[in-house]
């Protein structure tokens, strides 16, 4: 079995996961004695903020994009190809999703536009990594440098700046009674994506795991040659697993524009990093969409921390605030230790080679 290192030290996978879990469940009871016992003090703003119901609520936010694409990425990787270039595809997604919505005033169709166009990108990489033989990891940051400079070039053709016009947003999804529960009433009262999220996450946990296109798609990645062996199209399967990366990747990019309200592509775009997080997520969560799911709230809540903490009445410096979810990164790739990859990934095939 094949292996990637993430970090100095000779962790396991396991090892790794147990020591961050168990590290953040302790700080965090050491922060909820402290700041229950003394409130005024930095320990106890701390867990005000923590426990405060709009963290949460801003926590599953901002998971949604990174969560989807996550799911995305472990279809793709578990059939044998590494698809890094999922920031690109919630780029193009998320620019279309708004100029759909700008063109057509619909909702649902700029959605549903947004998710064909990371699906047509996906099928590009497909062919070229698939048919073509082409190293997997170049032609994903092909996709990313392709979509970074196409979407704000073409925001720029139509709505002369870099940022589109403003789209209206759905509406939150509210359950009464539940939504005024403290704390977990975010999970009652937020937008269509989150829910959307939440049932991608498991649904394409099920796919993967209790039907036989899963079965085909791990095959694919572990052992090709056997999954020929018994009559099935290797090719396809990884084809329709890409393919997968680029719908749900695809819900990602819409879900953000929708969260954000338009498409801003200055820099690293409004998407800035969050593909490249997924991949981190999902590599944490042992290419398992629950594990990926929990993986992005780490990242997602120390994000979700960054405005509290700025207007806190901390002496704590904003650029230090900005760099949390980027620091988490890096502590979970130092800690987690070697994650397994599957046999085949990143690897050709051909039926009938031996």
């Amino acid at each position: 079995m094949s292996e990637t290192s993430f970090g100095a030290g000779r962790l396991g996978d396991l090892t790794g996961r147990q020591l961050i879990g168990v590290g953040a469940l302790a700080l965090f009871a050491l922060l909820a004695v402290a700041g229950l016992a003394f409130p005024d003090s930095v320990a106890g703003t701390l867990f005000e903020i923590l426990t405060d119901q709009g963290t949460l609520a801003s926590t599953l936010r901002f998971s949604v994009p990174i969560a989807l694409a996550a799911v995305g990425g472990i279809y793709a990787e578990k059939s044998g190809v590494i698809n890094i270039g999922l920031e690109g595809l919630l780029i193009i997604s998320a620019f279309t999703t708004v100029y759909g919505v700008t063109t057509t005033g619909s909702l649902w169709l700029g959605f549903l536009l947004g998710v064909l166009s990371s699906v047509l990108l996906a099928a590009v990489f497909a062919v070229v990594c698939i048919e073509f033989r082409a190293d997997q990891i170049i032609a994903g940051l092909a996709v990313w440098l392709v979509a970074l400079g196409l979407a704000p070039f073409a925001a720029r053709l139509i709505y002369g700046s870099p940022n589109t016009d403003q789209i209206p947003v759905p509406g939150t999804i509210t359950v009464p009674v539940l939504s005024d529960v403290p704390f977990f009433g975010a999970l009652f009262d937020a937008s269509p994506s989150v829910y959307l999220m939440f049932v991608s996450v498991a649904v394409g946990w099920y796919v993967l795991n209790r039907t036989a296109f899963g079965r085909w798609v791990r095959a694919s990645g572990e052992n090709p040659k056997a999954l020929d062996t018994v009559g099935v199209n290797v090719h396809r399967v990884r084809y329709a697993a890409v393919l997968l990366s680029g719908v749900f990747a695809g819900m990602g990019g819409a879900s953000l524009a929708f969260t954000v309200g338009q498409f801003t592509g200055s820099g690293q775009t409004m998407v800035n990093g969050k593909g490249f997080i997924a991949i981190v997520a999902y590599l944490f969560g042992n290419y398992n969409p629950v594990g990926a799911l929990l993986s992005t709230m780490l990242f997602a809540g120390l994000e979700a921390m960054q405005i509290p903490l700025q207007f806190s009445g901390l002496d704590v410096s904003t650029t230090l605030v900005q760099m949390l979810p980027y620091v988490g990164v890096i502590v979970v790739l130092a800690l987690v230790g070697r994650t397994k990859i599957p046999e085949a990934a990143g690897e050709h095939y051909e039926s009938g080679e031996d």
